[in-house]
């Protein structure tokens, strides 16, 4: 484990390493946290990238973790039905949801059933400071990738979104199929206790060096992403950590 710019960055030769070793860390935070008699809040991410996570989780960790008293939450969601292929619920269901003992009542995804998504991320954010008291909803582990553009969640280059500071959860638009998206904000995001990358691909090391060196939110979001009070770490493999200076 390296340090760059205040972030923990754990490279690894490959995906499956990399997933291999997030999963371990999720586990222990949960054990942890599950310990202190309280619920503890997990916000998934979308994409392909965590697939394998998600099953390595519902394998090897699902005995460790205490299922009912985890709930689950999204960093994202395209503003599709939740049974359509493009869902990240549809994903995170498919490969973790159903294999696991978690409540049906623990599980939250975002909302796309209501006309007006600025009504979806309103009853979203409703549901989300429902479990994590305090003026910024403080998750204990947010979990995000990296677009090739340096988009993270559905905080895209150049949108509204970046400069939101007091709502939790907003619309946004992507320049891609589906255009319409939920997505936690960075008011959210950087009060969690624990976020964590998990990027892989050679297509991911400019942006990757980009948001560590420093780069503009504005240009490229995942940059913006700098927990004021909790930890950051990037799970990389090799191709994706390629071009970062570690020096």
């Amino acid at each position: 484990m390296s340090t760059v710019s205040g972030s923990e960055l754990r490279v690894h030769p490959d995906l499956h390493s990399a997933s291999a070793d997030l999963a371990d860390e999720i586990a222990q935070i949960l054990c942890t946290c599950l310990q202190s008699d309280r619920w503890c809040t997990l916000a998934l991410s979308g994409g392909d990238t965590p697939r394998l996570l998600h099953q390595m989780l519902a394998t090897d960790h699902a005995s460790l973790i205490d299922w009912n008293h985890l709930h689950l939450f999204w960093g994202d969601e395209r503003y599709v039905p939740h049974d359509s292929p493009q869902s990240n619920f549809r994903m995170a269901r498919e490969t973790l949801i159903d294999h696991v003992p978690i409540p049906a009542d623990n599980v939250h995804p975002m909302p796309t059933d209501f006309d007006d998504p600025e009504d979806a991320a309103r009853a979203c954010e409703a549901i989300l400071r429902a479990f994590t008291p305090g003026d910024v909803p403080r998750l204990d582990i947010i979990l995000l990738g990296i677009g090739a553009d340096g988009h993270t969640a559905s905080l895209f280059p150049g949108s509204t979104a970046l400069s939101e500071a007091e709502r939790a959860v907003v619309p946004s638009i992507a320049h891609a199929d589906p255009p319409h998206r939920l997505t936690l904000t960075y008011p959210v995001i950087n009060s969690a206790a624990n976020v964590f990358f998990l990027v892989a691909g050679e297509d991911k090391a400019p942006v990757v060096a980009a948001a560590l060196a420093g780069a503009s939110p504005e240009t490229l979001p995942a940059a913006g992403v700098r927990p004021t009070n909790g930890r950051l770490c990037w799970w990389l493999d090799e191709s994706a950590a390629s071009l970062v200076d570690k020096e």
